[in-house]
């Protein structure tokens, strides 16, 4: 069960932070919500395919691991087999947490937050979070970084999808698999980018969604689903070991 708290270096003094990768760290997962910004990287080694957010109501890409829960393709052992990795899974056991500001344009405030019962969290092996007097760490310093990334990618998600609706470009995706040994799967329930409706836009809506920083990231979801392929690979080259 997670256990979320505020980091702050006088109670988490003496904590570390275990990097390596593995399935007893939380890597073993079918997918990862990804971010439009960084859909340039994504799709040179994932598919990308969308979920429907049910409590913003909106469309959230995520990069696509393994055709089922729990498998992750990409994953070796203690390896990641790829050379860009989500900002949503480098950032673990870290996540942006809230609290309220009061006064004059009250609101609230992105603060960092870490899940104590995260298997990364531990009290005697890893990398430190906190300096000896109480400084960032070199690693705390880049998952600040990661974590600012994720809230500006966060704060996109809306407005993306918002423009994805408006031009009809998201619609129902079926992927059927037969793999080398006969197996057959179906992957459903997911979205992808309409491509019909997406080489019909006129230069108006091109523009706006030039404009709005959403025309890149549409076009890379849409050249990711050539890694279906190899992700099929992946899977075919599993059932051989």
């Amino acid at each position: 069960m997670a256990r979320h708290v505020q980091l702050n270096n006088v109670d988490h003094a003496n904590l570390r932070i275990r990097t390596e990768r593995g399935e007893a760290f939380g890597d073993a997962v079918m997918s990862c919500p990804v971010f439009p910004r960084e859909l340039r990287n994504v799709q040179a080694h994932y598919p990308i395919i969308f979920t429907k957010d049910p409590n913003l109501a909106c469309f959230r890409p995520l990069a696509l691991f393994g055709f089922e829960e729990g498998e992750n393709l990409f994953l070796k052992g203690d390896v990641w087999d790829a050379p860009y990795v989500p900002l949503a899974m480098r950032m673990r056991p870290f996540l942006i947490g809230f609290s309220s500001v009061e006064g004059e344009g009250e609101g609230r405030r992105a603060e960092a937050h870490i899940d104590l019962d995260h298997p990364r969290v531990s009290e005697t092996d890893g990398v430190r979070i906190f300096m000896e007097h109480g400084g960032h760490s070199p690693y705390l310093k880049e998952m600040l970084g990661i974590l600012a990334e994720a809230h500006d990618g966060e704060q996109s998600i809306a407005g993306f999808s918002a423009m994805l609706e408006e031009f009809s470009l998201i619609e129902p995706f079926t992927l059927d698999i037969t793999l080398n040994d006969g197996t057959t799967g179906r992957l459903s329930g997911y979205y992808t980018i309409a491509e019909e409706a997406l080489y019909g836009l006129d230069a108006s809506a091109l523009g706006r969604l030039q404009a709005a920083g959403n025309l890149q990231p549409i076009y890379m979801a849409v050249a990711s689903l050539s890694q279906f392929r190899s992700l099929i690979d992946r899977r075919n080259a599993r059932l051989e070991t």
